[in-house]
């Protein structure tokens, strides 16, 4: 072990912590059941049609949103929708939505989101399987 630079901690310190350790948690998906928005939010991320995409600005502040296209009939759309981001955050906490690789500028990072399907994943799993058995 190397000698740390300054005064050295005492045997009864070395090893104490000044906070306590933050333990991130998961729950899986079914723990926690969907709120009328949060279906609402699962059905615009998982449609492929509409890509949704996270953006986080140098600030720190955080956006979900996806471009809607221009309605011919009600002449309505052709703009970004802003989508509610502590709804969007507890999917992501959930395990509901999965964020892909960044887009780092200097400005702000984009993710886009995607919704995460694990009984299409477990079947794919199983099918792999029964293949190599």
């Amino acid at each position: 072990m190397l000698p740390v630079p300054g005064p050295s901690p005492s045997p009864d310190t070395r090893h104490r912590r000044t906070a306590p350790a933050r333990i991130l948690s998961h729950r899986s998906r079914s723990a926690a059941p969907l709120s009328a928005g949060g279906a609402e939010l699962l059905r615009i991320i998982a449609d492929p049609a509409t890509p949704v995409f996270l953006t986080v600005h140098a600030g720190g502040r955080r956006r979900y949103c996806y471009w809607q296209p221009l309605d011919d009939r009600s002449g309505r759309g052709s703009c970004y929708v802003a989508l509610p981001t502590d709804e969007c955050d507890a999917l992501h906490r959930a395990g509901r939505i999965a964020l892909g690789d960044p887009v780092v500028d200097p400005a702000r990072t984009i993710y886009r989101v995607r919704a995460v399907d694990t009984r299409a994943g477990a079947a794919r799993a199983a099918r792999r399987e029964a293949r190599t058995a």
